[in-house]
Formats: C-alpha cells, structure tokens, sequence
C-alpha cells in the first residue's frame, strides 16, 4: 500500500521532547540538506553538520524505523525528525536511495528473519511447574502481608485524624510505600505515594485524600476475597495492586484485527519513570484500546505509533474487567494519515460509557471519550447539539488552539475524561488531524463525600466515633473507621458514577467564513518554523525580521494563515507592534474572530483586514470598517466621503480618528470641509489627524494659514554688505486660533514657551512656502544664517515639517544638516528627530548614509541599517559585504561583524547568497572565527529566497 504524506503534527508528534522538536525544526528546511529523497518507504537525507562530512540519515516510515550517524542518543534523533518535516512539508523527492540506504534496508530484513527463525520452539508451560508454583506461593504470602500491613495503616489514618496530615510531610507516605514494594506490591506503593502529592495542596484536599484512602482501603478488600471474585474482576484486582501479567500470556489470548485510529498521547512523569498513554480506536469495532509504554527520566519513548495514523493490527488485550490496555501482537502494512474516526458519540452517551465504567471497575481514574459535533462555549465547555456540556479540565481550559482550528463550529474531538474534567487529545476540523498541545494535567473538582463523613474522618474516629452516613438516599451502615472508610469507598463511586451533563451551555458564535486562500503547505511550514524555536539560520533575533518580511509578502499576495497559527501569531503581534499591520490581512476573518475572545489579542480589531465587504461598515470590527472605507476611497473618493460624513459625529472617538485617517486614500480638496469641522473635536488624536491632513493637502486653508504665522515670525533680511540672514520673531502666546489648527501650547521640559511655539508653527507650516517667499531652493533656505541663535530652533521645525511631508528634497538637505557630519555624535536632543529623518529618507539616499557610516562611525552605521527597512539596494549590500570583509580581515570586532549579518538577514538582496555563501567559506579556510556569522547570513538568504518561492 503506498504511503500517504503525514502532516507537520504527525511527525512532531514523535519527538522524544519539546528540545528535539525544536532542533529538528532547524535542520528541516532543503538548504540543511546536501541530498534528500524518498525510495518506497524509506526516506534518506544527508545533512550538513558541524563536521567535514555530512550526516546519514534514513527513516523507514513503515514502523517507523530510523538511523543516523550522528551521535545523538535520542531516537529519533534531530536529523531524521527533520527529514521528516521536510518530507511532511512537500519535500523530498522520489530519488534512488544511494547504497548505504539500500544495505541498512537489507541488514534489517536480515535481522528480522534471523528473529523469526530463533523463535523458541519449546512449548509454554515447559518450564518446572513445582517451582512455579512455589515462587507464586511465595510472592503471594509476600503480597498478602503487605495488604494487611497496608489495611492497618489505613485505618490508623482515619482514627486518628486526617487534621493533622498536611503537617507530616512525606515521611509516612514514603515509609508505607516502601513496604509494600518490598512485599512486591508496587501498584498499591504507588498509590499510597500520590497521597503524600494531595495531603495540604488546595482548596478540597481533605475530600480527595479521603476518596484515594477509600479506594485504597476498598483493593485491600476485595484483595481479602480473591479467591471468592470473579475472574476479570480479580485479574483488575491483581493489575492494581501491581501483580504483573506476563507478555507471552497476554499475546496467547485472543486477538482482535482492526484498522486502529491512533488518537493521541499523554506522557506522565514520576521522580523515577516517564509513562506514555497512547489511545486507539478500532474502526470496525468502535472499541477503545490503550498502550502503555515506559522510559526513564531523560530517555525517550519508542517512536512506533504517529497520532493522526491509522493503524492496520491484530491487538491483545490484558485480563480485566474494563479491559483497555493491550499489546499490538501483529501489525499488517504501513501506517497511514487518516481522517475523522467513525463512532463518536453524545456527551450524554459518552457519559453513560464512564458510568459503566465505574461500576466494572471503581477505581478506574479516566476513560477515552470520542465525542461528535461538540462545540466549544465562552465558559469552556464542550456542548453537542442536545445542548450537554462537559467541563474542559485545569490546565486544557484555555483552548485556543480549538478555537483557532474550528472557528466555534461542531467537531469531532478524541479525549479522556476524569473527575477533573474533560482532557482533549485531539480534533479533527474539516477531517483534519490537529493534536492538541501539551499541558498540565489540572484537578479543580469540588468536595464528592458527604460532610458529616468527611468532618469524622478529620477529627478522628478515635476523638468522634462514626455511625454512618447517608448518600442520597441510601443508608451507610458502618462503625469505626473500618466502616468509615469503606462509606467514603460507595459515596466516592456513587458521585463519580452518577456524574451527569452540564446543561444550559450555549456554543460560542461561528466565525466568519473565509474567501481569501490559504497559503500553500510549504509556506504554511515555513511560518511554522519562523515562529517555532530554534528553527531559522542565525536564531531568534533573526526569525523575527523573517516573520515581518513573511507576513508582508503573504499579505501582499492575499493570502491567509492557517488557524492553528493564529494563537502563535497574535502572540507575536502582541509583543511585536509592527507585525500588526501585516497581520491584521493574513489573519483573515477568523483572526479577527479570534482576538475579540481575549484581551491582550483585542489589537488586532483597530487593523485594517483583507477582504473588505460593504455588510462591514455596519456590522464589521473597527478593522474591518477602516479596510472597506479604505477601499472605497481607492475606487471612488466621493462615495467614501459621504460614508464617513453621514456616520462621523456618531463614531466613537477612537474610531474617529482611525477613520478620518482613511481620507489619506485619495485626499482632495473636496475633503476639506469635513477636515476642517474635525478640527472642533474634542478628542485631541481626531484634531491631530485633521490637522495632519490638512497640512499635507495642497491649496488648503490650513497650509495658508500656517504659512501666514510662520512669515511673520520668520522674515528673510537683504541687506547690502555681508549675507543675506533671517531675522526671527517668534510668537508672544498661543492663540485659539493656533490650537484649533494643531499647535500645541505647553513645551516639553528644557524648552522656552516661544521657542516651541516658533517649532510648532514651523513643523505645520508648508515647505514650499519658504521658496516661494525666498525665492530660493531647499539648499539655499538652509544656507541662510539665523539671527540672535534662533538657528536650532528654525531647523528643528523645518526637520519636523520634512518628516511629515515626505519632500525628498528637503529631507535630503535636512538630514544632511541635522547629522553635519555623519561621524558625529548625535546631541541627545536632536536624536529622535535625526532617526526620524533617516526613516523618511528615499531608500537610495538611506542606502547612501550607511554605506559611508561604515566606513567611519560602526555605531551610527548600524542604527542606520536598522532604519532600511524593505529591500536594501544592491550598492548598500556591496558596502556591506565589504565591511564585512575588511573587519575580518584585521581579525578583530566579531561582534560588529555578528551585527551586520544579524542586521543584513532579512533585507540583503537574496540574489547575494551565493556572494556571501563564497565569503564564507573562505573565511572558514582561512579560519577565521567570523565565519559562522558569514555562513548563518549565507543560510538566511537562502532560507529567503526559498520563502518567496513557496509564497508565489
């Protein structure tokens, strides 16, 4: 059968830890790999390391099987998990396997046969029977003995009070646990460990240590009367107190051939073993199975099943009597990718299973549920369509990834549920296999004993003699704190039995449907490593300029993220302001869905969106409203106007002016009245964007008038010997008149009244004003001198004019002016101003200014890069890769050169790569410590390069 492409969550999911499957992220894109292919069912790679030659790889996605030569002791290891991803991601392509594929292939199957002909032949049961039969005799009488040992304790608990335990600490836990392990009963040791975990830790831990003595209490019982239970209730009995069943005798009971949903997995640690739960779920037979593996702290777990496959496999199970754990004893063919699993139910019928559940055996902790058209509700809860609920547990209650993925619509979700909720696996959205991630496992369960039960048990029976109690309507006959805990044993198994669905629970509103495409799967993976960790060349500084360069060119092409990468991208929006902007298209609608439901996520509702439709404008997020009048001023100014002029005095103020801002689209005169009545608002960032408008609109009003206050305070004097200067006089106060059109009248500390009234008027008043009324071009103005020192004052106004009004002249000479020369320090008052010029400059005369600071001040140089945003022209790529060179050359500054690439990573032209690549290496050749920096910029490139291609 040929093997389907498993998707980026299926191979993550065999990881061995969160450290593996961030490193294989990094070694999972093409460029990482000198040769790659798929022969049949085998993948093989070779990937270039820190060494001479590269690392081997192959993975056999039948079982899956691996091998490297590298030398890690993970299975599978970085390298093969990343083969993988880059085969999930489209990658890998059907290629001959070189020789050393084909003679690993071949040594396996010669194992294989060499194991299945070494099979012993010797019948079971050949061994001396009379010696078995003693050391059974034997490990019984031990076992025994600790159970009575254990019932004593018990009961000493309760006699004397459960008050007092929170104070003892784990001596006495620990103590009994290691008897009964030496009595060879380590699944009753384990219990009596967890209670040392619950006595004094949270809010009702006198209710669950009593339920956990109970049950213990209600083993030690029914492990009295063995001989009288039935056969699968003792064979459970047994399983719990910790009496091992040998594999061989499992696997010789009968088999059950089926086709297996792997649904998903849970791994739990202890202090001395890390447990794996895997789930099955038969097609045909709709029964649940569960795999257990074991692996010790720090090593990890075989990789043979991948959440989200489906299994073909004859299955065992152990004796019980709630059978769920079992062993494969065959499996038929290869795993392959498969879509929502057949048979799920209600949350009522799901509920009734757990019910039987608890009656076959109470001390059953959790059961798999597969649950159909559940949707999530704002208070956590998944609802199906009858309107039942069930609690998500603590630690799975924040489901943003669910709410991502399905976008508050019905699907199928596989999980456990216990007393302390419902724990998800996984979901299938649009019969797509999405795990769920991993998280703590929570327990926020109120009190399930009746109190007078449980206020005995805490003072004692000794101090207060029990006498019963009552679970509904039933009558706990019993005395002494024998009976006492054996009342808690039926009142526990009663609440937990009779647990029923939440009702009144209301799904969650579906959001929006989407029309924009999604990106392709492979720049669906490369988002996913830009947001990953450890997963792009030159590490996190530079993944997050490739995440905006990513999120820009997506955005430009219409395209929209994939919903389980929402939560991670309005994380970084979050932390990242200047991502928004893109992010606010790629999201989608469903993105916007998203960030209305959390509050540190609630920015994205002010960007404007993709997509934009005439329904948003009345109904839509501020986003969505900004993007459709946006769009409307692009096609038709007029009708724009009118449609903000008809709802403008009932916006909101904040909405005001985000909205008012949308008139840049298509500004003209015609916009002036509304503009001008904007002026009058009260909301001081309304009359900022008006007034800002207003300035940049030839032929306004407001351009005249500020023209008219700037030339009188500032007149130019000709006089006949000497220069021509300009003579200032500035304003004696700030006037309505002034405010209404944007001047502001309090300077900022170190600054006198009438020089930041001069700067004000200046920064609003038209640069062309100043060449009419002069006669003269931008050089010229700005060679004139000033009198009586108003010369800082007159340039700093003029500077904050050229940064809003973007005149490419003006800004050149003023940048020119403000840094006099580049190699300069900045005064620390000038230096916002002077970025803020940079960051206007045209990219060719930015490009210019960096290019020369390299050669003179590192420092200024890098703030200036830093500055180039977008594309870097090619002459400012040469200047540095030629700083590059000459620093290396002198074998000093590793930092500057560590900076310039990290600077040069997401905005070097990605046609350089082969250029950088040549550097690089001969540097290495030289060995010169520069060149991992070199190499890493060499690795960014080319991982550009690839993401614009996957983005076409």
């Amino acid at each position: 059968m040929p093997i389907e492409r498993w998707s980026t969550a299926q191979v993550v999911a065999l990881a061995p830890d969160a450290s593996s499957a961030r490193a294989a992220q990094g070694v999972s894109a093409a460029t990482k790999w000198e040769a790659a292919g798929r022969d049949g069912d085998v993948l093989w790679g070779l990937c270039r390391g820190s060494g001479k030659n590269p690392y081997q790889a192959c993975v056999d996605l039948t079982e899956p099987a691996y091998r490297c030569s590298c030398p890690s002791r993970k299975f599978p290891c970085k390298h093969a998990l990343g083969l993988m991803l880059m085969w999930a991601a489209g990658g890998a392509p059907d290629t001959p396997a070189p020789e050393w594929v084909t003679e690993w292939r071949a040594s396996r199957e010669a194992r294989a046969t060499r194991a299945a002909a070494a099979t012993p032949t010797v019948p079971r049961g050949s061994a001396d029977p009379d010696a078995a039969r003693k050391r059974a005799e034997q490990r019984a009488d031990r076992v025994a003995a600790g159970m009575d040992e254990l019932d004593r304790w018990l009961t000493d608990q309760v006699a004397q009070g459960l008050a007092g335990a929170e104070r003892l600490g784990y001596g006495p836990y620990e103590a009994m646990a290691a008897r009964l392990v030496d009595a060879q009963a380590p699944g009753a040791a384990n219990a009596v460990r967890r209670l040392a975990r619950i006595a004094g830790v949270g809010k009702h831990w006198p209710d669950r240590l009593l339920g956990e003595l109970a049950m213990l209490r209600l083993l030690v019982a029914s492990h009295a009367r063995l001989d009288e239970l039935p056969e699968p209730l003792a064979a459970t009995v047994r399983s719990r107190v910790g009496i091992p069943v040998p594999t061989e005798d499992v696997l010789a009971g009968s088999r059950l051939r089926d086709r297996w949903h792997v649904l998903g997995q849970v791994d739990l640690a202890d202090e001395r073993l890390a447990t794996r739960r895997t789930w099955l779920h038969g097609t045909e037979s709709g029964r649940f199975a569960l795999l257990l593996s074991f692996a010790p702290i720090g090593q990890a777990f075989a990789a043979d099943l991948v959440p989200g496959t489906l299994v073909d496999a004859d299955l065992c199970w152990y004796p019980g009597n709630l059978p769920m754990r079992a062993l494969i004893a065959e499996r038929h063919g290869s795993s392959q990718p498969d879509s929502a699993p057949a048979g799920a139910l209600s949350v009522q019928e799901a509920l009734a299973g757990w019910s039987a559940a608890i009656a076959a055996e109470p001390w059953c902790e959790s059961v798999p549920m597969l649950l159909a058209g559940v949707t999530l509700t704002d208070d956590r809860h998944l609802v199906d369509a009858a309107g039942d609920a069930l609690p998500l547990s603590a630690g799975h209650d924040e489901p943003w990834w669910l709410f991502a993925t399905t976008g508050g619509r019905p699907v199928t979700i596989a999980g456990e549920w216990g007393p302390g909720g419902f724990r998800p696996l996984a979901a299938w959205p649009d019969g797509r296999f999405v795990p769920a991630p991993l998280g703590p496992i929570g327990d926020r369960r109120g009190p399930q004993l009746p109190p007078d039960l449980l206020s005995a048990a805490l003072v004692g029976t000794e101090r207060r003699p029990y006498t019963g109690a009552s679970v509904g309507s039933v009558r706990l006959d019993g005395h002494g704190a024998v009976g006492l805990l054996e009342g808690a044993a039926v009142a526990l198994a009663y609440a937990r039995a009779g647990v029923t669905p939440v009702p009144g629970r209301l799904p969650i509103e579906a959001s929006p449907a989407e029309s924009a495409p999604q990106v392709p799967a492979a720049a669906a993976h490369r988002l996913a490593l830009l947001l990953g960790d450890g997963g792009v060349p030159g590490g996190a500084e530079v993944a997050l300029g490739l995440l905006g360069d990513w999120l820009r060119h997506a955005a430009e092409r219409g395209y929209r993220v994939p919903p389980e990468l929402l939560p991670s991208l309005l994380d970084a929006g979050r932390r990242r302001t200047a991502l928004r902007t893109a992010l606010g298209v790629v999201a989608g609608r469903r993105g916007g869905w998203l960030a209305a439901r959390r509050a540190d996520w609630r920015y994205l509702l002010s960007e404007a969106t993709a997509d934009p439709d005439p329904d948003d404008w009345a109904t839509g997020t501020p986003g969505q409203r900004l993007a459709y009048l946006t769009a409307l001023r692009a096609s038709d100014p007029a009708a724009g106007l009118a449609l903000l002029t008809e709802t403008f005095d009932a916006e909101d103020p904040e909405d005001r002016a985000r909205l008012l801002g949308a008139l840049a689209t298509g500004l003209s005169p015609a916009d002036e009245p509304l503009l001008e009545r904007a002026l009058d608002d009260r909301r001081k960032e309304v009359r900022i964007v008006a007034s800002d408008l207003l300035t940049a609109l030839p032929g306004s009003a407001l351009r005249q008038r500020m023209a008219d206050r700037a030339l009188a305070c500032v007149r130019l004097e000709r006089r006949a010997l000497g220069r021509d200067r300009l003579v200032v006089t500035p304003p004696a106060e700030c006037d309505a008149a002034m405010r209404r059109d944007g001047v502001q009248p309090r300077p900022p500390r170190g600054v006198g009244p009438q020089a930041w009234l001069l700067e004000e008027i200046l920064a609003r008043t038209p640069l062309d004003a100043w060449s009419h009324a002069f006669e003269r071009g931008a050089d010229r103005v700005l060679a004139l001198p000033v009198a009586d020192d108003w010369g800082t004052t007159f340039h700093k106004g003029l500077a904050r004019a050229a940064v809003v009004q973007r005149d490419p002249e003006w800004v050149t000479r003023l940048a020119d002016e403000m840094s006099r020369p580049v190699n300069r320090d900045f005064d620390a008052a000038d230096e916002a101003l002077a970025a803020q010029l940079y960051e206007a400059l045209p990219p060719d005369e930015l490009a210019r200014y960096a290019a020369r600071a390299l050669r003179r001040d590192p420092i200024r140089a890098h703030r200036l890069i830093a500055m180039q945003i977008g594309p870097w022209p090619d002459d400012l790529a040469v200047a540095v890769l030629d700083a590059i060179k000459a620093l290396a050359a002198e074998g000093r500054h590793a930092w500057h050169i560590g900076e310039l690439c990290r600077s040069a990573a997401p905005s070097m032209p990605v046609s350089f790569a082969g250029r950088v690549a040549t550097l690089a290496e001969a540097l290495q050749a030289a060995e010169t410590r520069q060149s991992i920096a070199v190499a890493q910029l060499a690795a960014a490139l080319t991982f550009r390069r690839e993401m614009y291609e996957e983005l076409r």
